[in-house]
């Protein structure tokens, strides 16, 4: 097939794909002993191959009860809630167009979100204070989270 960490890696994917909810929860040793590798192996292909950025969450606990736990998350969710948390307490309407904006250059919002979200913050962005239109765009932002495939 590959390299070992190729190995482990489609090992782990497999285990995801059996999982309804996208969650797997496996031993450390006990994979380890499967794919005759030490669990130090198993550790790198985690924090290598499993990242935020590539769609998992991955919760690890050692010691004789540890387990390892892995969620798949579909990345436009973790760029959604990353565009709110970078919301600060106050915006600007200009920079709400920007990030805005900014999402539908890389394809997370399309043409018609992007004209709508302007456009209300265009208009009735204006008479409102900058807390309130950065509570909205974070609102509206996380919503997004409830629409990802």
């Amino acid at each position: 097939m590959g390299n070992l960490a190729d190995i482990i890696e489609s090992f782990i994917l497999s285990r995801l794909a059996d999982e309804d909810r996208q969650v797997a929860v496996l031993k450390r040793n006990e994979m380890a002993d499967e794919l005759n590798c030490a669990p130090s192996q198993i550790s790198y292909v985690l924090t290598t191959r499993f990242t935020v950025e590539r769609g998992f969450i991955v919760e690890s606990r050692r010691g004789s009860g540890g387990y390892i736990r892995i969620v798949r998350v579909p990345v436009r969710q973790i760029v959604y809630e990353d565009a709110a948390r970078q919301v600060g307490d106050s915006i600007r309407p200009d920079e709400a167009k920007q990030t805005i904006e900014r999402l539908r250059l890389h394809g997370m919002l399309s043409e018609r979100e992007a004209g709508i979200m302007q456009h209300f913050f265009q208009t009735a962005g204006r008479r409102m204070t900058a807390a309130e239109r950065a509570a909205i765009l974070r609102s509206l932002l996380r919503r997004l989270t409830d629409f990802v495939e």
